[in-house]
C-alpha cells in the first residue's frame, strides 16, 4: 500500500519561509520530529493543500474519509491553522525520519543530518529531560532517593531545606583584552581591562570581608579560572585585592572553562559546516564544566532519634563557653572598634573567572533555559552573574552581568565602549 512518507510544509512566518518536515506515521498522525506536536488523521482538515495532486492517490487520506478531487476542495478552507504544503513525498510507510535534501542549503553536503528549521543539525538541539516550563528536580543528579513514605519524606525535605548548605557560584567575566592577535598568549587585558579587574577585586573583597551584622562576609571556599590568558590575568588581578587573612584555595587553571561556542544560538541563521563542527568539539567540554561545577551541596546528615544536624549548630560558643548567636556581634562596626565578623557555615561561594559564551550558556543551564538562548544575554567585561543552588536543588539568579561596581567610563563589552553599539 502507498501512503504519504512524509510532507514538506511551508511555515509562513514573517519575515522569512521556513521549511520543516511532518512525518506520517503508520497509524496515521502527523507528527513535528522538532516539536513533537502531532495531528492526528482526523483533524487533517487543519492542513491546506495548494493543488497538490499526490494527495489524491493517497490510501491513507482517502481512509480518513478525503475523497479523490482537488486538496484545496476536500480540506477545510475556513480553517484557522491553515499549513501551505511545499512538497509530498510518498513511499511505503516507514517509521524511520528520514533526512533533509542535501540541496536544502542549511549546511554544505558534509553534514547531511535532519535538521532544525533549516538551521543547524537538528542533532545538536539541546534535549530538556522534562518539557518546558517543566523543572527537572533531578538535574544534577544528586537528589534524595523517596521512600515512598510521604510523612517521612516530607521530614526529610524540611530538614535539608532548613540545616542544608546553599551553593553560591559567582561567575566573573575578564576585563577587556587585545584582540587584534590570534595567539591566546598575545590576548591580554588592556590598560582599561586592567582596571576593570581591579574594580571587580574591590567589589569581590567587600563581599568577602562583609560591612557589619546585617551584611555578613561571604565564605568563598575556592576561587577558579579557565586556561586563557585575558581570565587568568583577570585573576591575578582580582587576588591582590581579596583579604590576604583569607583562606581561600586558588585553584589551577581549568581548560574545561575555556572560551568556545557552547551552542547554537536561536534567533541566527543557517550555519556552515564549519560551525557546526566548531560546535561539535565545543558544547562536550563546556557541558562538562557545568556538570563538574554545578551541582547541590551533599545533604546534611541527621541523627534521627536525637535530631541534630552535624553541619553545624546556628550558635556559636564564645571564649566564658556561653552560647551566643553570630548574628548578635554588635550593632554597629566603626575604625576604632573592630569587631571580627563570622562566616555563616550554611552558605559557600565559590568564584570563577572565565568568558561571555560560557557565562550564558551556564546561566540557562543551570535554570533550565533553552540553551540556545545564550546570545539574548550580554555580560560586560568584569562582570558578577551570581546563582544559587539551594540544598533541594533549586536555582536562582542574583545578578546578571553586574557592573554596579564599575563607572560609565569602564563599561565595555569585549571592543565595545559604552552602550551606544
Amino acid at each position: 500500500m502507498t501512503s504519504i512518507k512524509y510532507l514538506k510544509l511551508a511555515k509562513t512566518v514573517a519575515p522569512a519561509t521556513a521549511l520543516f518536515v511532518w512525518n506520517l506515521d503508520c497509524n496515521g498522525s502527523l507528527q513535528n520530529p522538532d516539536t513533537s506536536q502531532t495531528i492526528g488523521i482526523n483533524r487533517m482538515n487543519t492542513l491546506y493543500c495548494e493543488g497538490v495532486d499526490a494527495l489524491k492517490s493517497s490510501n491513507v487520506l482517502s481512509g480518513a474519509g478525503i475523497s479523490p478531487g482537488s486538496c484545496k476542495d476536500n480540506f477545510n478552507d475556513s480553517s484557522q491553522h491553515k499549513v501551505p504544503v511545499a512538497e509530498v513525498y510518498q513511499e511505503e510507510c516507514k517509521t524511520k525520519v528520514e533526512k533533509l535534501p542535501e540541496n536544502n542549503g542549511a549546511v554544505d553536503s558534509k553534514d547531511n543530518s535532519e535538521l532544525f528549521h533549516g538551521l543547524f543539525p537538528i542533532r545538536q538541539l539541546w534535549k530538556q529531560k522534562l518539557p518546558y516550563p517543566l523543572w527537572d528536580k533531578n538535574w544534577d543528579e544528586r537528589k534524595e532517593e523517596i521512600t515512598g513514605n510521604y510523612d517521612s519524606d516530607s521530614s526529610r525535605e524540611k530538614f535539608v531545606r532548613k540545616h542544608g548548605v546553599t551553593r553560591h557560584i559567582i561567575l566573573v567575566r575578564h576585563g577587556q583584552y587585545n584582540m587584534t592577535y590570534k595567539e591566546d598568549e598575545k590576548r591580554i587585558l588592556t590598560p582599561l581591562g586592567r582596571e576593570q579587574a581591579e574594580l571587580t577585586g574591590v567589589r569581590l573583597a567587600e563581599m568577602i570581608r562583609g560591612i557589619d551584622p546585617h551584611f555578613e562576609p561571604c565564605n568563598v571556599k575556592v576561587v577558579r579560572t579557565s586556561g586563557m590568558a585575558r581570565a587568568k590575568e583577570t585573576l591575578d588581578i582580582i587576588l591582590t585585592k581579596l583579604p590576604q587573612d583569607c583562606s581561600i584555595e586558588i585553584a589551577e587553571p581549568d581548560t574545561l572553562l575555556n572560551e568556545g561556542r557552547p551552542s547554537h544560538h536561536i534567533p541566527g541563521g543557517r550555519v556552515s559546516s564549519s560551525i557546526v563542527e566548531r560546535t561539535d568539539e565545543d558544547h562536550p567540554r563546556i557541558e562538562a564544566a557545568f556538570r563538574k561545577y554545578f551541582y547541590r551541596a551533599d545533604p546534611p546528615k541527621q541523627d534521627l532519634e536525637k535530631g541534630s544536624n552535624t553541619i553545624g549548630d546556628d550558635k556559636e560558643k564564645t571564649n566564658n563557653g556561653k552560647e551566643n548567636d553570630a548574628k548578635d556581634v554588635g550593632d554597629s562596626i566603626n575604625k576604632e572598634e573592630k569587631v571580627e565578623l563570622k562566616h555563616n557555615s550554611k552558605h559557600e561561594f565559590e568564584i570563577i573567572v572565565c568568558h561571555a559564551n560560557v557565562i550564558r550558556y551556564f546561566l540557562c543551564r543551570a535554570l533550565q533555559l533553552p540553551p540556545e538562548a545564550w546570545l539574548r544575554f550580554c555580560v560586560f567585561n568584569g562582570s558578577l552573574t551570581y546563582l544559587t543552588i539551594r540544598p533541594t536543588g533549586s536555582v536562582s539568579c542574583r545578578m546578571l552581568g553586574d557592573i554596579g561596581h564599575m563607572g560609565v567610563d569602564h563599561s565595555t563589552f569585549s571592543s565595545h565602549h559604552g552602550f551606544n553599539w
